[in-house]
């Protein structure tokens, strides 16, 4: 199981699974297996180092997951066929030959390892049991359109008005002239911040951006390419600001600029971490940061797509409530899908795709440098490796974390080739990527782009399922945005706010129809400036509009296009009447 020679093993050990498959029933004997804890140990350092590029031990990835082998197998067999697999598929072996055939790998030999080596590495897998559950690949045919239905043409129409225009960050001035993406503010000053992905945290005064934070002064090793929503990434500031001045950020930087706390084989390819980092702000009202950085962790990536994009506390919350002062983290998978490694998402052990609470000021984590909120869903999980950390899981892309005034708390979910969607986010649940795509079957190791029907059986995976999704006919990757809770335009009230990143589509849904095993329509508004109709394509000049939405301390809602750098209020609103379409 050499490093060099991972990816050609695929074949053998699913023949080996395919064997252990027919011996179903039989029974094995598993005195000669280690159980202690320093040979299981050791095995781990043997299983990362040789293996686990390849294999798991939840659902097939390069290789087959091997949860529950030595329930199936001896160990005298498993030993057998690591020094010598060959010779298990040119023994005769009918079953052994036809998925040889298939695959066209085998695993070499591994004769070189030492015996103890073997037996260290079987008895990790011998810790493990057959998952509970797997991937359904196929259910009938594809679905050349997931959701026929169109999403109606409301007969709303809103005011919006240019409040400002940050300033161009891009190279001779090619589009997106700002990559800005998020405009939050401040809880001491209710002063407005917008963030620009190249590196710079805007304040506002009177509606003119001041350079606040600069974080490729701060952070040598950050960058901010190949795009794709790398760079400084986002920003929360503490609700104790005023008093703690602490001030959260999210950033990348060269791969292997630090050791990573959250990390994978080294036989798969970092191409950049990403950083969360603590500010303590020398004063609190000062119009530009100065101040010292602690870093909390650092997680490598398998490309630079789908990144920690959304950092957030909840608004709600107040002193003595169990959820203030508390971190939550979007983490998408890092583009691992994409790029062949699947096993790395859809974990409980693994950090890629999920979102995390953390309490950033505690000291209980792993690497001591954040605490792990006790009322998390996995604090008490029977599993050693599963990350406390996880509040839940099974997500592509978790780029925009907000709550409704009633609680609920909503994520949304960029998807691949098919669905985007957004999500009540429950404690402890999976959310199904990338054995899901919204209310679909995706199958991880085939064709991303194509979904199928759910099964009949589809309640045995447990997967919670969007409350509103729409799919590639209507957009291409959702913007993420709010229930507006401001005053200026009572029309909005009651709805939740968002639209389609690169069209510049404006959507809504009621909160009212937000019902967990639902689904609340989906309706598009439209927009006008100076009272003449536009699409935001036409005010901005481009056909990519890069749309993200924005909040201020008033609960008054912005509109950002990276496109132009502009960045827009919501101001009045009306009813057409027109008939909706």
């Amino acid at each position: 199981m050499m490093k060099k020679r991972l990816l050609i093993i695929p074949g053998a050990f699913l023949i080996l699974l395919y064997f252990a498959s027919c011996n179903s029933g039989t029974s094995v004997d598993h005195s000669s297996i280690a159980t202690d804890s320093v040979t299981i140990a050791v095995g781990e350092i043997a299983f990362n180092q040789h293996c686990s590029g390849c294999h798991n031990f939840r659902q097939d990835d390069i290789g087959p997951q091997l949860g529950g082998l030595t329930t199936e197998v001896s160990a005298d067999w498993i030993e057998h066929f690591i020094k010598n697999p060959q010779q298990i598929i040119t023994s005769g072996d009918k079953r052994a030959q036809e998925l040889f055939k298939k695959y066209k790998v085998v695993m070499p030999s591994f004769a070189s390892l030492r015996e103890e080596e073997v037996n260290s590495i079987i008895a990790l897998l011998n810790t493990y049991k057959l998952p509970g559950k797997g991937v359904v690949r196929r259910n009938g045919k594809e679905l050349l359109n997931p959701i026929p239905e169109p999403i109606k043409v409301s007969s709303l129409i809103v005011e919006l008005q240019l409040i400002t225009q940050i300033p161009p960050s891009s190279d001779s001035n090619k589009l997106p002239l700002a990559r800005i993406t998020k405009l939050g503010f401040q809880p001491n000053t209710g002063n407005s911040f917008i963030l620009d992905l190249r590196g710079k945290l805007y304040r506002l005064c009177d509606n003119k951006p001041t350079v606040y934070m600069d974080m490729a002064k701060l952070k040598p090793a950050f960058i901010h390419e190949p795009g794709l929503a790398t760079g400084f990434g986002s920003f929360a500031f503490h609700p104790d600001f005023a008093k703690n001045g602490l001030l959260y950020t999210t950033h990348t930087e060269t791969p292997n600029s630090g050791k990573a706390d959250f990390s994978y084989a080294d036989s798969i390819k970092v191409t950049l971490q990403w950083v969360l980092t603590e500010w303590k702000v020398d004063n609190p009202i000062s119009a530009a940061f100065s101040g010292t950085s602690r870093e909390l962790f650092r997680v490598n990536m398998v490309s630079g797509i789908h990144g920690v994009q959304e950092i957030t506390f909840n608004p709600l919350s107040k002193p003595g409530d169990e959820d203030y002062g508390l971190l939550y983290i979007g983490i998408g998978d890092g583009g691992c899908v994409e790029n062949g490694y699947p096993f790395l998402a859809h974990h409980k052990e693994k950090i890629w795709g999920t979102i995390l609470r953390i309490n950033p000021t505690g000291r209980n984590s792993v690497n001591r440098q954040y605490g792990i909120p006790p009322h998390n869903p996995f604090v008490q999980d029977q599993n050693i490796r599963t990350l406390r950390e996880i509040y839940a899981y099974g997500f592509r892309n978790p780029h925009r974390i907000t709550w409704s005034k009633s609680g609920e708390m909503l994520a949304c979910n960029i998807g691949h080739g098919n669905i985007e969607s957004i999500n009540l986010i429950m404690p402890g649940h999976d959310y199904g990527w990338p054995i899901r795509e919204g209310t679909f079957v995706l199958d991880p190791y085939g064709d991303l782009n194509k979904v199928y029907s759910l099964p009949s059986n589809d309640s045995i995976y447990q997967v919670t399922y969007p409350i509103a999704e729409y799919d590639h006919d209507e957009g291409k990757a959702i913007s993420g945005g709010y229930e507006y809770w401001g005053k200026s335009v009572p029309e909005l009230q009651g709805k939740y706010l968002f639209g389609d990143i690169p069209t510049g589509r404006l959507f809504y849904i009621d909160i009212a129809d937000i019902k967990q095993g639902k689904q609340a329509p989906i309706k598009e508004w439209k927009i006008s400036v100076n009272g003449i109709p536009k699409t935001l394509a036409e005010l901005c000049g481009s056909g990519r509009v890069d749309l993200h939405f924005g909040r201020d301390a008033q609960g008054e809602l912005y509109i950002l296009t990276k496109a132009d750098g502009k960045v827009y209020k919501l101001v009045s609103a009306a009813m057409t009447h027109a008939k909706a379409s």
